[in-house]
């Protein structure tokens, strides 16, 4: 018995579904492109035109078949990413009686999410991690774990469901500033700037940081503007937050808190303690990315490895962090290819945990502390740091984007 031909109409209301899945959770505009038209050739409807921006998607088909999406910028969930690639593969393998049964699974995957306390603990396992990865010791770390318990929980529960996200990254700032100040006179941190980093570390926009790149380097330019200008603005609430922070605590003790800058602890800035945090707070970031858990040690291998080679090349060979950013992000993204090749994954999922250790969240920390406490010149150059930090995660992503894909296919031999 001949199963009927579906409708153009249905297949291009499933096609539209997964893009916007897709979109919404984290995938580079590339991906979503190729599984709309993955899709639709599977069921050869003719004509049909996909346009995917950064925050919108255009389908248009014959018998007149139009479709606007607005689809807003949230936070991350790889695995979603990872089960609609899988679904649309289903469909083009024969795995479904019907589209009605592709929706139902489309639809099961959309309403999917890690669990608070999962979350919760990924943030406070991820603070700490980077906070050594920063420059703090372990009482640092210790401080940002804690701190960075308190405030995803206040994320999950307060600022995510109930406030715009300016207004939550703003109180999210503050919030985790205020935790971090007050352990600090408490006498339970040594250095207060890098335990507000790590506390800080879970608001940090990696996801439509790294896309944003990854988008200009598949010249989506529209896209990737819009991305880096999302992550902009995220970073511009946070760091308000801190400011309006510091600047409360000045008025209350008459005297901006002492905030030196970024200098490592003698213990864990060694290479074995780079490593393990590296290993151990991409675990963290793992959960909030929404990785799936099958994946959590392949991600945290692949940041690890890329964090590994750009300690060696700061500790031992004395690269500046630009230089040694750019060959551990080369490093990084040839990994990330490579492991989805292995493995059977996107890409997306090993590239963003992969390169989030080096992206400059606290070279923007330390710019807008700066400029808050006057120090004009530091604030200067930490700024001019970041931007060159920046400028070589594109170059190393771009690079080896461009490489053919046959290279890293485990066919050739």
């Amino acid at each position: 018995m001949n199963t009927p031909r579906p409708e153009v109409s249905e297949v291009l209301e499933i096609t539209s579904l997964a893009g916007h899945i897709l979109l919404e959770n984290g995938a580079e505009i590339a991906r979503v492109e190729e599984t709309m038209e993955r899709i639709a050739s599977h069921y050869d409807i003719g004509p049909r035109n996909f346009f995917v921006l950064s925050n919108g998607i255009f389908t248009t088909g014959s018998n007149n078949f139009a479709k606007v999406e607005f689809i807003p910028f949230k936070g991350a969930q790889l695995e979603r990413v990872v089960a609609v690639n899988q679904v649309s593969r289903d469909i083009c393998e024969g795995r479904f009686s019907d589209l009605g049964e592709a929706k139902k699974r489309l639809l099961e995957i959309r309403s999917t999410r890690k669990g608070a306390l999962e979350q919760i603990l990924g943030a406070a396992v991820g603070s700490a991690g980077f906070c050594v990865i920063f420059g703090g010791g372990l009482a640092d770390a210790a401080v940002s774990f804690v701190a960075g318990l308190l405030l995803w929980t206040l994320v999950l529960f307060v600022t995510a469901p109930h406030m715009s996200k300016l207004v939550g990254n703003i109180l999210g700032g503050a919030f985790g500033t205020l935790l971090c100040i007050v352990f600090h006179k408490l006498g339970l941190s040594s250095s207060l700037g890098n335990t507000i980093i790590g506390a800080l570390i879970p608001l940090i926009p990696g996801v439509p940081f790294i896309n944003g790149i990854r988008d200009l380097a598949n010249e989506d330019y529209i896209a990737g503007i819009a991305r880096l200008e999302d992550a902009l603005l995220v970073f511009f609430g946070i760091t308000l937050g801190v400011s309006l922070t510091f600047l409360a605590d000045s008025w209350i003790e008459g005297a901006m808190p002492l905030v030196t800058g970024n200098d490592p602890d003698p213990l864990t800035s060694s290479l074995l303690f780079q490593v393990g945090a590296a290993f151990i707070g991409t675990l963290g970031f793992a959960v909030l990315f929404g990785v799936p858990r099958k994946y959590y040690l392949h991600t945290a291998v692949c940041a690890t490895l890329g964090w590994t080679v750009y300690s060696l090349l700061t500790i031992y060979a004395s690269l500046g962090p630009v230089s040694a950013t750019f060959v551990a992000t080369l490093s990084v993204a040839v990994f990330a290819r490579l492991f989805a090749v292995r493995f059977k994954a996107p890409e997306t999922i090993f590239l963003i945990t992969g390169i989030f250790p080096m992206v400059p969240g606290g070279g923007i920390f330390w710019t807008v502390l700066f400029l808050v406490t006057s120090h004009i010149h530091a604030a200067a150059t930490a700024g001019y740091t970041a931007l060159k930090i920046t400028i070589a995660i594109v170059l190393g992503i771009v690079i080896v984007s461009g490489l053919p894909s046959y290279i890293f296919s485990h066919k050739t031999r």
